[in-house]
């Protein structure tokens, strides 16, 4: 009768500890340590020196340092989905959603993976 308990026991500290597992897998990104000024210090899909806004109303501006010298400037939304966030950006009057995952997130730098497999590594202005 005592191994039947001290198996019921394990079970349930088992089971316990996969729910909190679940949990804190499915938990969704900081918004509080995304919002801010990201410029890019390693690229495979943006230049170094671009930088990247996120507000707290769910808005991103892009400024994108063009191997002249010159910017672009782009303005869009993004929502956040689980570890990682969905962007909006309007170029040339035609919207490109794209899903973008967190890889780290810190309060001093962010690493994302787009939809293509391109990592870009950013340190908070």
């Amino acid at each position: 009768m005592n191994l039947l308990r001290i198996g019921l026991a394990c079970l349930l500290v088992l089971g316990v500890t996969v729910a909190r597992a679940d949990e804190k897998k499915d938990k969704d990104l900081d918004k509080d340590k995304l919002v801010g000024t990201w410029e890019v210090t390693k690229g495979d899909s943006l230049p170094v020196g671009s930088t990247v806004e996120f507000t707290k109303d769910g808005k991103s501006k892009f400024v994108i340092l063009n191997s002249d010298g010159k910017t672009q400037k782009f303005e869009g939304t993004y929502k956040i989905e689980g570890q990682g966030f969905k962007s909006v950006v309007k170029i040339e009057d035609k919207e490109h959603t794209e899903t973008i995952k967190v890889t780290t997130l810190t309060d001093k730098e962010l690493v994302v993976v787009d939809e293509k497999g391109q990592k870009d590594t950013f340190k908070k202005k």
